[in-house]
């Protein structure tokens, strides 16, 4: 009937035209709360000055207007992003996880966007995913997998990006390096094989040769050679994975010489020796064969395996990792090398002397 609404109620309001849709500028929450625009900017500047009575008007115009402040913008006019990239592959193995998180949350309560960039297969090598950290502007690139070339290293450099690299190989020029004492502590897992009484020492590791667990198992075998034994390497796949430790495993213990004490490069490694050393094998572990691994992740910890392992410091890494990427390069003489020793966590894979 005329004069009456003929809308149908269950017709639903029309959409907004997401196109035409603008973010709310400085200057119209400054227009509302009659401040000026740097008031404005000096009211979302933490430690910046400004009046109580004008922080409430800014911040009673910004909630009425649905108000955010750019960081983008304010990077621009500093020449900073507050975009830090993490370089990262297998990262749902327990150790790049537990990095991974630890530096994001840092970087979080830094102030600063972390950009996740994972090395995927072959055609996607670290070099290709550091020249897509450059395409974002990124004011740091975290490295955490892969080493990168020097010429890309000099390409990130010459662009004003900082590069960290973490466990990563320290001879390439220019990065900021955190490195672990991975030789230190193979020389002290055969220390402990020793004192332990172990003659016949092995250490499983992979075929990829990454600077870490290379490190880790060339000291090892030097440190034994220095006292007269001759261990058994095994060098099992791409990853360090369970099924490794398992195949390495095999390979030890139908050998003509059983070996008596196992180094792994990783806890995922040794929690596969165990396993199949106790149950395709008939051994006991410590009594038998003695096993340490490296990284202590949360499983190294539970009843069934009790690993002797070395504590990867992740606080510590990450730590250092976001001073470095949130800090002035130019206010350093030098690129920085940080190296931190892995705690040893002593549990029950290793038997007493």
């Amino acid at each position: 009937m005329p004069g009456r609404d003929s809308t149908p109620p269950d017709t639903p309001p029309q959409e907004e035209d997401l196109a035409s849709r603008r973010f709310v500028g400085a200057r119209a929450v400054a227009e509302l709360a009659g401040v000026s625009r740097s008031a404005v900017s000096r009211t979302f500047t933490p430690g910046a000055s400004v009046s109580e009575e004008t922080r409430q008007r800014v911040l009673a115009a910004a909630e009425t207007l649905g108000y955010h402040v750019n960081h983008l913008a304010r990077g621009v006019s500093r020449q900073e992003t507050g975009i830090v990239c993490l370089v990262v592959a297998d990262i749902d193995a327990a150790q790049p996880s537990r990095l991974t998180r630890a530096i994001t949350e840092k970087l979080q309560d830094a102030g600063k966007v972390a950009v996740l960039l994972c090395v995927g297969g072959p055609s996607d090598d670290v070099a290709t995913t550091l020249r897509r950290a450059l395409n974002y502007r990124a004011d740091a690139t975290i490295v955490m997998s892969g080493t990168p070339a020097q010429s890309i290293v000099r390409e990130c450099l010459d662009n004003g990006q900082r590069l960290i690299l973490i466990s990563r190989d320290d001879r390439i020029v220019g990065p900021d390096n955190i490195l672990l004492d991975n030789a230190g502590a193979a020389r002290q897992a055969l220390g402990l094989f020793l004192r332990a009484g172990c003659r016949r020492p092995a250490v499983v590791t992979t075929e990829l040769g990454t600077p870490s667990l290379s490190a880790r198992a060339d000291a090892f075998v030097e440190a034994a050679r220095a006292v007269g034994l001759e261990p058994a390497v095994v060098r099992l796949g791409q990853m360090t994975s369970y099924d490794n430790g398992v195949g390495a495993t095999r390979r030890l213990f139908t050998a003509a010489e059983r070996p008596d004490a196992v180094f792994c490069v990783n806890d995922a490694t040794a929690f596969g020796v165990i396993d199949a050393a106790r149950h395709e094998f008939g051994l006991r572990v410590p009594e038998d064969v003695s096993v340490i691994g490296f990284d202590n992740v949360m499983q190294a910890g539970w009843m069934p395996y009790q690993l002797t392992t070395f504590d990867h410091p992740v606080d510590a890494i990450a730590r250092h990792a976001v001073d470095l990427a949130s800090g002035s390069r130019a206010a350093r003489a030098a690129p920085a090398r940080i190296e931190l020793t892995p705690p040893l966590v002593w549990r029950r894979t290793v038997r007493i002397g």
